[in-house]
């Protein structure tokens, strides 16, 4: 008879950044789990609070599925004698089994027989298994941990109660010292003890205890009751989605409340009433109907509405402390200068190898200055730019940004303007920092997106060239998203720019003895893998990504550009010919780097007519490919088709006279030299039907 389970971990308050994906693994693990130890079930419903984390498994059968195992055994050379009979390795390998050599058949593998014995595997009791699931619970993996007391284990915080129930009964298991049994606890200062009596009740008896185990509940209470503050009192509270997230999981029973701060307050910029309230009160900011800031928050409690004036005029007093800092703050830093603040600089590290931010801020101005040249920007556009790239973290040293580490670049814009910069400088310095996230905002000014790429070029070249090259997980100055940023900034702007012409003004500026060993082509390694990472993400093959990027990245929207109309060449029957005429002459160029062609010794018309028109395409793909027209480049190789089908039907590259051989390698490998400055399309897998 089927039966519920449930299993309750019960913690010290966890962080609200690692409830979502630890709740989410122990779903997961756990359904395989039960697939792996062939026990049935009917659903698995996970729960989440602060202080828990939980699974109610519905339906689950009494015992495993009994099953039969097929097991390889030896080569059947090795399972016998010469004479033919049974060897010792062949009863030892039946013996281990539970069974004896009559058991035996021969099955081929590649060509090669084995033994095999079939044994039954009889299904063990549910029972017996569940106090297994000890190890689930140990495998949950956390941002951080933790050990505590005498306890050998690492967590994200304490255990403190378990409660594991299969039906009626305790499954017997002990973890860390917390022996399971059929007691949870409800709210920490509302609820009380309980004592369950079966799975089923959980959930109703958490929520008579003010627990909502249920997250996503926890989230739509928060929402409904924000909107209906919003049409009471005719306000807008702009929902950020990270920060729902978050508060669901910071409370166990929300109730929202609605609080106000001094209007004098206004006269701060809006970013920094908005920090104050989000990243440092989990407040969420209040607008008029129209959209204006008003001085008012709102903010969830974790319990009911009891005395909830008192904890409303709590949390106002806290935020009026912070906004007392910050308005202390915004104005102290008003009375000194930029250069003052850019002077400090000097006596801030960025990286132990690579010198200060003053050392950091040079590179990115010389960097800034070559790509303001390779744009042609006119005077006025690469002032704008290099004057954003020489004060660009000056908001750093800042007692705002300080306070306020969140705000760096925002802060930088406001006080920009405050001492009289252009509006093109000071948005520059926000977007400079731009994107702040894998698929974040791109700078919108032309002064914005140089300063961007010079800064993240700089930071990629050089963490790299110190040997901070990113492995795994671990990614602790971000160049992943920072070459990513580049890529797009890139791609967004359609400067028709080399990659590789970049980086070689970011590697010209660390000194040869300051270098890690072959680190240039670990920086260009590592960013053909972003760039491969980028393409492949927006739904390119893998095998297209390679055949173009096989060199070099190149100016990387033409490229992306390439990807995609190889990619539907690829499946697409009428360019079977023309692929298979480029490809074979890719293959023949192959063995050969001959490429000093002689049209005196030419002996066919085939030739000569292939050279001719190797000529004029040649030419045409130029003209196209400068304009980065993908297409039409492609088209303009494709031309050669019917004379390079013609050559091979009348000639034989690899002609006895070595002369002629030579030449026409070197004519193949001139071909082919123009077909891989588009792309290596042996290297794609062709999915034509033909």
């Amino acid at each position: 008879m089927a039966k519920d389970v449930l299993f309750e971990i019960g913690l010290e308050e966890l962080p609200a950044r690692f409830i979502d994906q630890a709740e989410k693994e122990l779903k997961k693990n756990t359904a395989d789990w039960l697939d792996d130890s062939r026990i049935k079930y009917d659903s698995i419903i996970s729960y989440s609070t602060p202080r828990r984390l939980s699974l109610f498994i519905s339906g689950v059968s009494d015992s495993q599925i009994s099953v039969k195992e097929e097991v390889k055994g030896p080569a059947e050379k090795i399972a016998k004698d010469k004479e033919g009979n049974w060897s010792k390795a062949a009863e030892g390998f039946t013996r281990g089994q539970g069974k004896t050599v009559e058991d035996i058949y021969i099955k081929e593998i590649k060509g090669t027989p084995y033994i095999f014995v079939e044994k039954h595997i009889e299904g063990k009791q549910t029972a017996e298994i569940l106090p297994g699931f000890k190890d689930i619970i140990l495998s949950l993996t956390f941002g951080k941990n933790m050990r505590w007391g005498k306890e050998s284990i690492r967590y994200a915080r304490p255990i403190r109660w378990v409660a594991a129930l299969h039906g009626e009964k305790v499954i017997p298991m002990e973890i860390a010292g917390v022996r399971a049994g059929n007691i949870t606890y409800g709210h920490r200062f509302l609820g009380d003890k309980i004592t369950l009596t079966s799975p089923k009740v959980y959930e109703e008896a958490l929520l008579e205890n003010y627990v909502i185990a249920d997250a996503q509940k926890r989230e739509e209470r928060i929402v409904k009751q924000i909107k209906k503050q919003e049409e009471k009192q005719n306000i807008q509270v702009p929902i950020d989605e990270d920060l729902l997230a978050e508060v669901k999981n910071l409370v166990e029973y929300p109730t929202v409340f609605i609080g106000a701060f001094d209007p004098s307050f206004l006269s701060l910029p809006p970013e920094v009433l908005i920090t104050s309230m989000k990243e440092h009160q989990r407040y969420f900011p209040v607008k008029s109907s129209s959209g204006k800031l008003l001085p008012r928050f709102v903010g969830v409690r974790n319990g009911d509405s009891y005395e909830l004036d008192t904890v409303v005029r709590g949390n106002e007093k806290v935020l009026h402390a912070r906004l007392q800092d910050a308005r202390f703050f915004y104005e102290e830093d008003q009375k000194q200068t930029i250069d003052f603040y850019v002077n400090k600089l000097e006596r801030v590290v960025f990286q132990e190898k690579l010198g200060t931010y003053e050392d950091k801020v040079e590179r990115i101005v010389h960097i800034t200055k070559a790509l303001t040249k390779l744009l042609g920007l006119d005077k006025k556009a690469s002032e704008s730019a290099i004057r954003a790239a020489e004060i660009c973290k000056f908001d750093l040293v800042t007692n705002m940004v300080n306070e306020f580490t969140e705000l760096q670049g925002v802060i930088g814009e406001k006080y920009a303007l405050l001492y009289g910069e252009s509006e093109q400088t000071a948005r520059a310095i926000r977007e400079h920092y731009m994107p702040l996230h894998a698929n974040g905002q791109l700078p919108r000014t032309l002064a914005g997106s140089i300063v961007s790429v010079a800064d993240k070029l700089d930071t990629i070249a050089g963490c790299i060239s110190v040997g901070l090259v990113p492995s795994g997980s671990q990614d602790p100055y971000a160049l992943r998203r920072q070459a990513a940023g580049i890529l797009k900034i890139l791609d967004d702007n359609n400067w028709n720019i080399s990659l590789e012409q970049l980086l070689e003004i970011a590697i010209a500026l660390f000194k040869e003895e300051d270098r890690s060993a072959a680190w240039r082509e670990d920086v260009l390694s590592f960013f053909r893998h972003r760039a491969q990472v980028i393409l492949k993400d927006a739904g390119l093959e893998q095998d297209v990504i390679q055949a173009v990027l096989h060199a070099e990245i190149g100016v990387f929207q033409y490229s992306a550009k390439k990807a995609k109309v190889l990619s539907e060449k690829r499946a697409c029957p009428k360019f079977k010919p023309v692929q298979e005429a480029l490809v074979r002459v890719i293959n023949i160029a192959n063995k050969t780097e001959l490429a000093q062609i002689d049209p005196m010794l030419f002996n066919t018309d085939s030739e000569k007519v292939l050279y001719e028109k190797y000529l004029t395409v040649k030419d045409q793909y130029a003209n196209f490919n400068d304009k980065m027209e993908a297409e039409r480049a492609l088209e303009a190789i494709g031309e050669l088709t019917e004379e390079i089908h013609d050559f091979f039907e009348h000639n034989m590259v690899m002609a006895d006279e070595e002369e002629l051989k030579n030449n026409r390698l070197a004519l193949m490998n001139s071909i082919a030299i123009l077909i891989k400055s588009y792309a290596d399309l042996s290297k794609i897998e062709w999915k034509q039907t033909f």
